[in-house]
């Protein structure tokens, strides 16, 4: 391996270590302690997890670049411990609201006590170790790099870097350094090795010899570690990230020129500021009235959570976690620090709700410049815009529009030009809803209410965004989407219902099909993707939580007799009550969970109760008027001691202690799910305010929580309805200039109709009720008019 420039091999390790490439590389566990970046500047982010430091990210959000930093202690005589695997382990805040962390692990013969912190100014992680106790013992570094995103193509050596030693490795265009000094700045290494991990590394080394005898000199490609005894019992640790190993050192060793104190001070510093800054002084902290204090801080380290979750080099983007959901499993890329349109704008409106105008509009901003020519967004992408999985969810285009409208209504904007994506965004939905190729859990097609009231919500409350009449279309494909939710998505009189005494609920989704078959489309297989087998369950047997979206949206009210029923059948089928509180699982069925014996999810497994689904249920318990201060304190319960809310908990009644698996405690999924944390601080302040905060105005002033009479039937080729109510008009859209060639009864009175053009590139036909007053079936096909080809298809839709 040839050293880069200025990093020359140390001499004492020598050669290279044995066991290319390693074992198959993992990334650490999602459980996480705590998420931690500068409130401003630095372009580093990082987590903690069993006591030690896991992934770091850098110099995007989206890119780890470790897999851990942990400690082993040891008296080069045969003991030694890792501390990660000790119990005995306290973790607290350096500062209150600083996502600084003081962990100290206690073990009979010692204690070891990790400050960290990062620069405000470089992308740097400082720990500072103190190791107290036994002289005898001296703590050691194990540092396993996965440059890019993976553990795959690492390579590793020990160098110098001018007089220091120095842990490096690097990979495709990443670098990193490892540095450590000593109370006087000086150098704080003494033996030092790369390894492959699992063969050569430093852990293996302590398991078969008891003590540090290995010091080879590099390692790689492959997956690899580093290794490094400290000769001083209190030193201060460097890590640099850059696009080398010199520029990383560099890096690293300027942030050593000054004492760690005032590197965590200066930290601390930023975090304040910001908090004096960064938010409306009314919503820095919510209202006392009735709230626990355990209430009030998870309220407090939510929003330090969602400020944590945004780039800075791509302001306004965030990723929806800094964790690989059952990581110690995986070696996925992407896990969950990827951008998801959806949880993006959930967290933005959660940023919004605090105040946080400026945050909201670089999100908006960057929802803007990384949206697709034809109006939609990518599921989920890399910071750049580039896609990870390119699949389509509707309720992702349609929520962009909201978080604009939700700034406009708060004229809020700023002069950010925010109408031409509206436009392009409602186009996309006009044409290809109100079928969605996957729900908001990423896996099915069809319709589903959440996606249905999102829709719904965004043609109404973005009209405001376009020209008068494509809003008049936009509100009449908005009224008869409403006015079909209960057609196309109620199943009635099945043999679920009459087994729990109600007489209809909404479905968790109704296939396509339902648009032109209608309710005999409920019987169809709904395929369930993550089981090993097909559970063969009906779409008329499967219920969900979605349906609260209704509710919440304005849509329907809390009290409606089919939401009630929906309510009931949710309670009896989905809720668990745990020690921490009530949680739900998103639908019957679900298996993406842990399995029944705990083992980590791997393409099958048992849906889990998620927190977030407790706080859209106190979200609808304050729509119906009571308090959702329950939600509020079982979702705090479930935070782990720090707070960080976890995508799911185990909501079995018996523990698994070896898989870490407690009732209402956090399973191997996400944590922090940064979505959840929105949802927190939304419900609190809603309480506060006495209202749902992100409920549409329009929306609730339109619909007021009933079922719209629809004046059109709307159809388009994604959604060829077959039969519309006698006495409504029909409107017809098209993506394209078209003629419309028409009539009754088998062709009867034929007639044409050019399609007009509307300024958000519509082109729709409008039949007047009038013109079918004595038709009982109306048939129709059309000529494209800028090719003069016919559309080949003749349709037929009776008149009812």
């Amino acid at each position: 391996m040839t050293p880069p420039d200025r990093l020359t091999i140390a001499a004492e390790p020598q050669g290279t270590a044995p066991g290319a490439p390693g074992i198959a590389p993992t990334w650490s566990s999602s459980d996480k302690d705590l998420v931690g970046t500068a409130a401003e500047g630095s372009r580093l982010w990082f987590t903690c997890g069993h006591g030690i430091v896991n992934e770091v990210y850098g110099p995007r959000i989206d890119i780890p670049q470790t897999r851990d930093l942990g400690f082993i202690v040891a008296d080069g005589a045969g003991f030694w411990v890792e501390v990660k695997r000790l119990e005995d382990r306290q973790l607290r805040l350096a500062h209150p609201g600083v996502p600084a962390p003081v962990i100290v692990h206690r073990h009979p013969r010692f204690t070891l006590q990790l400050r960290i912190c990062s620069d405000v100014e470089r992308e740097v992680l400082l720990i500072e170790v103190v190791l107290s106790g036994d002289e005898s013992l001296r703590p050691y570094v194990l540092l396993a790099p996965h440059l890019g995103s993976t553990g795959l193509h690492n390579r590793a050596a020990v160098a110098r870097h001018g007089a220091r030693r120095v842990l490096w490795a690097e990979q495709g265009p990443f670098g990193l350094a490892l540095l450590a000094c000593d109370e006087n700045g000086s150098d704080a290494f003494a033996q030092t090795s790369a390894g492959y991990v699992g063969h050569s590394d430093g852990w293996q080394d302590f398991a078969r010899h008891g003590a540090m005898t290995w010091a080879y000199a590099e390692a790689g490609p492959g997956n690899v570690a580093l290794t490094g005894a400290l000769r001083s019992r209190h030193a201060v640790l460097a890590l640099g990230l850059a696009s080398s190993p010199v520029a990383a050192a560099t890096l690293a060793a300027s942030a050593l020129a000054a004492p760690f104190a005032k590197r965590l001070d200066a930290y601390v510093r930023g975090w304040r500021d910001w908090r004096r800054r960064g938010l409306s002084p009314h919503r820095k902290a919510p209202s006392a009235a009735g709230l626990t204090p355990a209430v009030k801080r998870e309220f407090a380290v939510s929003a330090l959570v969602l400020r944590s979750h945004l780039d800075r080099t791509y302001p306004g983007a965030a990723v929806a976690s800094l964790s690989i959901p059952w990581g110690s499993s995986s070696d996925s890329p992407g896990g969950y620090h990827l951008v998801w349109p959806r949880d993006l704008v959930e967290c933005a409106g959660a940023l919004l709700a605090l105040g946080d105008h400026h945050a909201c509009r670089n999100t908006l901003a960057y929802l803007i410049a990384t949206q697709q020519a034809d109006g939609r967004w990518y599921q989920n992408q890399w910071l750049g815009g580039r896609a990870y999985w390119a699949g389509i969810q509707l309720d992702e285009t349609a929520l962009p529009v909201l978080l604009a409208a939700s700034l406009a209504e708060r004229d809020a904007l700023h002069g950010l030009h925010a109408a031409p994506m509206a436009a392009a965004a409602l186009r996309h939905l006009a044409l290809n809803g109100p079928s969605s190729p996957q729900d908001r859990w990423e896996e099915n097609a069809g319709l589903n209410a959440f996606t249905l009231a999102t829709l719904i919500a965004a043609l109404v409350a973005g009209s405001r965004f376009v020209d008068a009449a494509s809003a008049r279309v936009l509100l009449a494909l908005a009224d008869y989407w409403n006015s079909r939710i209960e057609d196309w998505t109620v199943a009635r009189g099945t043999p679920l219902a009459q087994r729990h005494g109600v007489a209809a609920y909404y479905t968790r989704i109704a296939p396509p099909q339902v648009l032109w078959q209608g309710p005999a489309a409920l019987q169809q297989v709904l395929p369930i993707k993550n089981h090993r087998q097909d559970l063969g369950q009906r779409a008329d047997e499967t219920v969900g939580v979605d349906f609260l979206q209704l509710v919440r949206f304005g849509l329907r009210a809390p009290d409606d007799p089919l939401v009630r029923d929906t309510l009931a059948l949710a309670d009896a089928l989905l809720r668990r009550d745990t020690p921490s509180g009530p949680v739900w699982r998103r639908y019957l069925g679900d298996g993406y969970g842990e399995h029944a014996d705990g083992r980590p999810f791997d393409g099958s497994g048992i849906g889990r109760g998620w927190p977030l689904l407790t706080g859209e249920r106190g979200h609808y318990e304050l729509a119906a008027g009571r308090d959702p201060l329950p939600q509020l304190e079982a979702m705090t319960r479930m935070a782990s001691p720090l707070g960080l809310l976890p995508e799911q908990v185990w909501d079995e009644p018996q523990p698994i202690p070896e898989r870490f698996l407690f009732p209402g405690r956090p399973t191997g999924g996400a944590m922090p799910l940064a979505w959840a944390h929105a949802e927190f601080i939304k419900l609190v302040l809603s309480r506060q305010f006495g209202r749902v905060l992100d409920q549409p105005p329009a929306v609730a002033a339109r619909y007021q929580g009933r079922r719209p009479e629809a004046a059109l039937a709307c159809w388009s080729e994604a959604a060829p309805i077959t039969q519309i109510a006698r006495g409504q008009g029909l409107l017809v859209l098209l993506p394209r200039p078209a003629r419309l060639h028409w009539g009754h009864d088998g062709w009867q009175d034929v007639c044409e109709q050019d399609s007009r053009a509307l300024p958000i590139g519509l082109h729709v036909v409008e039949i007047e009720p009038a013109a079918l007053t004595h038709a009982t079936r109306l048939d129709f096909t059309w000529r494209w008019q800028d090719e003069g080809s016919w559309r080949g298809v003749d349709y037929a839709m009776a008149l009812a």
